[in-house]
């Protein structure tokens, strides 16, 4: 019976997985790689051979390395691999789907009878290693996984490549022949059934639940952690023993049929236990120590899988100075395997009570016998702390001048990471969630800053951030002098403050576009902006150079529409100028010398808009323009039913003449035959010049028999057809009215008598 005890401390933290290979060196001796990675608790191992050869047990050899794995995606952390080449040959990705790597392989001295008995093949090279060890307990077992390259297109096949491991000594029997054993020795790496593991036992084709796929063209299982397209899933090799008796092993392993395509198995470090008891203390995150109102702690009791069938039934003591209902949850105390379970978890979730207590503990203690009768007692603790204090470490800049880029960033220890940062103005507006944040200064002064931190079990800390501007430099006073229409401004600086030796530029719409003094004389109107740059600061600023009596452009025009042909007077308002250029926008232009009023036509077929503008000069360098808008309209007769349509008129004159219409005119027989001989049928009027009609029929009795009215007569043309109410009407004499509306808006009534005859 073996029991295993692990604590697990939990913290709050981000798992990712990476698509990582393995990585295997193969600088340790094999005498390493046993004692120091295969070897676990209750085994000691003696007399190591590699290939039935003592001496190369202290030679590093290229078949076999030691493994690590950080690819979650590979059920083995770390371990022992045998090859059929060179160990390296095993680490990912799966570049390949046929991967030989022989260069530096050892090759068998001789073909193993062993390996060629489960392979029903010849051995062609690989590696054997041996060793005599006396267990503790009175069950051995490991753990491990074979793969190849020959997968998936050699199994089955000739090329059986085959792993093997051969058990001899007290109480194992078997086919398999060592010296000193007479009773033989067993394989135990076998899958249920006692078949061995090999190439064509488990694969593609035969027990297909043992196999896992992992070739380079589909999405590797093992997520590019190992360079073999297939392996064996993880198994376990195991053997009842006696309890401090001498035994011999042989891990062995090869190609059969040729020397391509490699093969290899990887054995669990650690995990070739003699099924002594013992217990083990371990934490998974590393750390003993958890917090109240963050992390907890799992506690995980195992056992072997040898002893799964039966219930097993555990006390444990807990110590410590946290007690139990206080300081942390009751505990099920003791804890009961059932058939079938190999683990029991009991969660430690500490209680946070906001009390200052200092770091308390919780020890877990177990005491077993094995059963060679040796006592094993094992402990583990954990402890609980408080809530961590938090520390933000920032920086408090000093700039010596403005700056609208000044960089804060800050760090935060003390907690549990990652930690998130929030950054808030003296005012409470929120400005950013990053660990840095970009600020600006404009004066001299302090700002204030403040920044959260919050790790990852909630706790928070806030720390001022200060941003001290203290620039001397700056410009005091900044003078301008207007200028007229000939160059005649100037604009001048004065700074104070200064360090070292200062440098004066003016730029703007002067001569050259700038200059390198605090004075700029002979200058136009316009913006001028001063830069004053000391050792260590830069100040700017700006000035107006107005203009003395500068022309402006103003004038009126009347009217500003109208019908063509168009006169139009435009008066001249401007001020200050010498010369006045007028473009009428009709083609027309005039420059004159005096502001007198100007007179143009406007004349156009069709509407249009011409735009006058005016331009006054003082001088050469001086000038403004006016502008006015003219719209010129075509009056006439714009109704298209008129005699005198005009298509381009835009204004009715009032002088649209129409056509007189003719007058209307209504015609009606005095006889009609409804007899269906498709001749005289029905009764309607006749007319000329008619926009509607309304027929009305009545009896002599003055019933109405029909009445209906028409505006659109050339389409519907009133007509009786001698019936009333889904009835002939009789032969006799009607009377019939009409009233007519004329094109010209005039209206006939009229009536008279029918006679309907039918036969």
């Amino acid at each position: 019976m073996k029991l295993i005890f692990t604590i697990l401390a939990f913290s709050i933290i981000s798992i990712q997985a990476w698509a990582q290979p393995i990585v295997v060196t193969n600088t340790l001796t094999p005498a390493q790689l046993v004692n120091g990675v295969l070897l676990g608790s209750g085994v000691t191992a003696f007399n190591i051979t590699i290939n039935g050869a003592p001496g190369l047990a202290n030679t590093p050899i290229g078949n076999m390395g030691y493994f690590t794995n950080s690819n979650p995606s590979f059920p083995i952390d770390s371990g022992l691999v045998l090859t059929t080449g060179n160990a390296i040959g095993a680490m990912g990705p799966n570049l390949a789907t046929s991967s030989t790597n022989n260069l530096p392989a050892t090759a068998l001295v001789s073909t193993d009878p062993s390996l060629m008995d489960i392979a029903a093949g010849t051995v062609q090279n690989g590696i054997v290693l041996e060793f005599d060890f006396i267990p503790t307990g009175d069950t051995l077992f490991f753990n491990y996984m074979f793969g190849s390259d020959e997968y998936p297109e050699f199994s089955p096949s000739t090329y059986n490549d085959a792993f093997g491991l051969f058990l001899w000594g007290p109480g194992i029997a078997g086919p398999f022949v060592q010296a000193g054993y007479p009773n033989g020795g067993a394989n135990i790496a076998v899958i249920p059934g006692g078949i061995p593991v090999t190439i064509n036992n488990v694969g593609d084709a035969s027990n297909t639940n043992y196999y896992v796929f992992n070739e380079a063209v589909s999405t590797p299982t093992y997520g590019d952690a190992i360079q073999y397209d297939g392996t064996t899933v993880l198994l376990t090799a195991s053997a009842d023993v006696q309890c401090n008796q001498l035994y011999h092993i042989k891990l062995a392993i090869a190609n059969v049929g040729d020397q391509a395509y490699d093969s290899g198995v990887f054995l669990q470090a650690g995990s070739f236990n003699s099924d002594a008891v013992d217990v083990t203390v371990a934490t998974v995150s590393g750390d003993t120590t958890i917090v109240e109102g963050c992390t907890y702690a799992d506690f995980i009791f195992t056992r072997p899988e040898a002893q799964m069938n039966d219930t097993l039934i555990i006390n444990y003591t807990i110590t410590g100075n946290a007690i139990e209902g206080v300081d942390y949850n009751n505990m099920i105390n003791p804890i009961t395997f059932l058939p079938g379970v190999d683990t029991v978890i009991l969660n430690l979730t500490p209680i946070q009570d906001n009390i200052v207590e200092g770091f308390e503990s919780v020890t877990i203690t177990v005491q077993l016998i094995n059963p060679c009768g040796d006592t094993i007692l094992s402990s583990g603790t954990i402890y609980i702390g408080e809530g961590p204090i938090i520390n933000i470490n920032e920086p408090d800049t000093i700039v010596q001048c403005a700056n609208n880029n000044i960089l804060l960033a800050v760090s935060a220890s003390g907690g549990y990471g990652p930690y998130d940062f929030t950054w808030t103005s003296s005012t409470g507006i929120n400005l950013s969630t990053n660990d840095s944040i970009t600020v600006g200064v404009s004066q001299n002064g302090t700002v204030e800053y403040y920044i959260t931190a919050v790790d990852n079990c909630n706790f928070s800390y806030t720390d001022t951030v200060t941003v001290t501007m203290n620039q001397t430099l700056a410009i005091d006073t900044v003078y301008t002098f207007p200028s007229s229409c000939q160059p005649t401004g100037a604009v001048s600086g004065v700074a104070s403050g200064i360090t070292g030796v200062p440098l004066y530029q003016w730029t703007g719409p002067g001569p050259g576009g700038s200059i390198d003094a605090s004075v700029w004389q002979t200058l136009p109107s316009g913006w001028y902006y001063l830069s004053v740059t000391d050792n260590v600061c830069q100040v700017f600023d700006s000035g107006f150079v107005d203009i003395l009596n500068p022309p402006i452009a103003d004038f009126t025009a009347i009217p500003n529409n109208g019908c063509s042909p168009l006169d139009v007077a435009v008066i001249n308002n401007s001020l200050n100028g010498t010369t006045y250029n007028w473009n009428f926008g009709n083609g027309q232009t005039q420059s004159v010398t005096n502001t007198n009023s100007l007179t143009t036509t406007y004349t156009n077929a069709t509407a249009t808009q011409y735009t006058i503008q005016l331009i006054v000069l003082q001088g050469l360098l001086c000038s403004d323009t006016a502008y006015a808008l003219v719209t010129l309209d075509i009056c006439g007769c714009n109704d298209p039913a008129a005699l005198n349509y005009n298509v381009n008129a835009t204004v009715n004159d009032g002088s649209c003449t129409y056509p007189i219409p003719p007058s209307p005119e209504v015609h009606a027989p005095n006889v009609f035959t409804p007899n269906g001989d498709l001749n005289n049928d029905e009764f309607f009027l006749t007319w000329k010049n008619l926009s509607s009609l309304q027929l009305t029929i009545l009896n002599r009795w003055g019933n109405v028999l029909f009445d209906v009215k028409s505006s659109d007569l050339l389409l519907s043309n009133p007509t009786w057809d001698g019936s009333s109410g889904g009835k002939d009407a009789n032969d006799g004499v009607y009377t019939y009215k009409y009233i007519a509306i004329g094109l010209n808006g005039e209206e006939l009534i009229g009536h008279g008598f029918l006679h309907l005859v039918r036969h």
